[in-house]
């Protein structure tokens, strides 16, 4: 029947792969799969360089455009018959797999995907003799350990280098995803978060007034509900509202197109409050957490863009927090591009539980 393995339900925490240890011979399928898009990778363990995996062939994938994950994997091995790694078809017994939600019986719990994912259906679907599942977030947060300076851009650089401590991983995509890397010795942990579900704190009175109007649609208004690509939408019709103005943008793409082009006041005004509002909640984590180590921004949103969160109130948000502020000024904040790391990330984890068995 095979095995399936889920970081939250596991009896200990998630490790981070000790440097130079044996590497997981076999190629093996790694999948990162958010609200809009599923990266797949073929990947094997690697003893050498600064990442425990190597990424033999890589491909996105459109979610809307998918029946669901079994039948993109499936898509993803076909594609290595025209690839060096065809062999590898054959002998693919394992997949470990980040995203967002949680395990439930049979099923990954979220509802931010297009479609339900049974675990069941994935490894019968694939002929798996291992199935390994872990919060998206989470792998991320895993990956960061191998980023490189060059491979950052800086939002808020800190007075001194980042002190040894916890390092915050967070940002907005169709959800909005948190997890915390906790250093350790032997091995680092990575600690899951639902930080984006905490109520909603408005800073200001426009925030307030934000909040009233979505507090009618809806008993409990998270920060999710602001800080991601519906919660933008949600941001821009509250201000219509409040404006008086018609809503005419439809997409969270289409209201940063019109805020980076200056073109809808609204739009401006929403991706303001996006960015003031995000750098508050950052701020609060890094307390929350102590994450001394630093802070790293990721998901689909903060990357398209960064010209705008520089000049924003973001900066400002981060660091007021009364006596704190000093503290704060101690912790860099970077931005990340997600690409493969969610993918190296759960590959890595995967490796790390097969040498703790």
């Amino acid at each position: 029947m095979g095995e399936v393995a889920n970081q939250r339900h596991a009896a200990g925490p998630s490790s981070v792969r000790r440097a130079g240890a044996p590497s997981f011979g076999a190629p093996f399928l790694a999948a990162d799969v958010g609200g809009t898009h599923a990266r797949i990778g073929l990947v094997v363990g690697s003893a050498t360089g600064r990442r425990p995996v190597s990424v033999l062939h890589y491909h996105r994938y459109s979610c809307a455009d998918w029946s669901g994950l079994t039948a993109m994997l499936q898509d993803f091995v076909g594609q290595l018959s025209g690839t060096p790694h065809a062999a590898a078809r054959e002998n693919l017994r394992h997949c470990a797999v980040a995203c967002a939600g949680y395990v439930l019986d049979d099923a990954i719990v979220n509802e931010n995907l297009p479609w339900p994912v049974s675990i069941r259906e994935l490894r019968d679907g694939l002929g798996l003799q291992r199935l390994a599942v872990i919060n998206d977030f989470e792998a991320v947060a895993y990956a960061t350990q191998f980023i490189e300076a060059g491979e950052t851009r800086s939002i808020i650089d800190a007075v001194q280098p980042a002190a040894s401590g916890p390092v915050l991983v967070m940002g907005p995509g169709t959800g909005l995803g948190s997890a915390v890397l906790l250093p350790g010795q032997p091995r680092a942990q990575v600690l899951a978060t639902e930080a984006g579900q905490i109520s909603l704190a408005p800073g200001t009175e426009r925030e307030i007034e934000i909040l009233r109007v979505l507090g009618r649609e809806r008993p409990y208004v998270s920060f999710e509900d602001a800080l991601s690509g519906p919660g933008l939408l949600k941001l821009y019709r509250a201000l219509c509202e409040l404006r008086v103005s018609p809503a005419r943008l439809l997409t969270p793409a289409e209201i940063t197109g019109a805020a980076l082009a200056r073109s809808d006041a609204a739009a401006v005004e929403a991706l303001d409050v996006f960015c003031g509002l995000l750098g508050s909640f950052v701020g609060d984590l890094v307390l929350l957490y102590g994450a001394r180590g630093g802070v790293y921004l990721a998901g689909g949103i903060l990357p398209q863009i960064q010209p705008f969160l520089l000049a924003s109130t973001f900066a400002a948000r981060y660091f007021n927090k009364g006596v704190m502020r000093a503290y704060l000024q101690q912790v860099p904040v970077r931005l990340i591009e997600h690409g493969q790391l969610g993918v190296i990330g759960a590959a890595g984890w995967f490796l790390d539980g097969q040498q703790g068995e």
